[in-house]
């Protein structure tokens, strides 16, 4: 089988997953573990297929944000996947679960751009100019791959595991939020299923959005004005089993609520 057959044959079987919301086995059967540039193609391959079909790309998020997991997955760099208009809920609009196969919820920062990130290398001062505010997000989280057996190959292929998004309506400046010191509390009917910080995502959301700018314009892809970036997890992921609202309140960011229906 050719790479370009391969890429595609994967693409499609991932594809089909999300439609069915039938589970695939990993790909990692079909791509060596460091194999990241075949999995960052089948995961490409499906953008594109998106893209034509009409849907628009609205930014990108970064996973494995978590040090802990980068070696529980024996890597060391995080991963990205596309976001597209139509996993954008805003706060507390209806999700329906059975469009879903096997989600989980965390609670982000969300970064809207004001300007482009074109620089070869960025710095913090590059994002803080070209941020125009942050929000408090939800990202659900859906691997099309049987009961999340994942390896970083896995999730890169399947768009970073990526479902959909929710931000908040409260956009603040960077100048007002402690980026890592901001406390995260996530729940579900008043109960606490997870507890974190800004220091949880890459010691701070900044970290791990310049290093998606310099990897979005070494990829010919560059961030732009009026992106959203989920800059990742402030603390561990929680699965949803069963319809309800789960409610993420962040420090200096307010809350956003991911309402999910049967």
């Amino acid at each position: 089988m050719t790479d370009q057959h391969r890429i595609a044959t994967l693409a499609a079987q991932l594809r089909e997953a999300e439609r069915t919301r039938n589970v695939v086995e990993p790909v990692r059967g079909e791509i060596a573990l460091d194999d990241i540039a075949t999995a960052y193609a089948v995961q490409q391959a499906n953008v594109d297929l998106r893209v034509k079909n009409g849907e628009r790309i609205v930014g990108r998020k970064i996973g494995l944000t978590s040090l802990a997991v980068q070696k529980q997955l024996g890597v060391d760099q995080p991963d990205f996947g596309a976001l597209f208009a139509s996993m954008a809920h805003g706060d507390s609009e209806a999700i329906s679960l059975a469009q879903l196969i096997q989600p989980k919820v965390e609670a982000e920062i969300a970064l809207v751009l004001a300007r482009d990130l074109t620089h070869e290398k960025h710095t913090f001062v590059d994002i803080l100019n070209a941020s125009a505010y942050a929000l408090a997000a939800i990202e659900i989280v859906d691997s099309r791959i049987r009961d999340w057996d994942i390896r970083f190959v896995d999730t890169v292929a399947d768009n970073a595991s990526s479902a959909r998004f929710v931000v908040g309506s409260r956009p603040v400046p960077l100048a007002q939020i402690d980026l890592t010191a901001c406390a995260m509390e996530l729940s579900r009917d008043g109960e606490v299923l997870s507890r974190g910080n800004g220091a949880a995502c890459l010691g701070n959301p900044l970290n791990a959005a310049v290093w998606l700018a310099d990897r979005m314009v070494q990829l010919g892809t560059p961030l732009r004005a009026g992106d959203v970036v989920l800059t990742g997890a402030l603390g561990p992921m929680v699965a949803v089993k069963e319809p309800g609202t789960y409610t993420a309140q962040i420090e200096g960011l307010g809350g956003v609520r991911a309402t999910f229906t049967a």
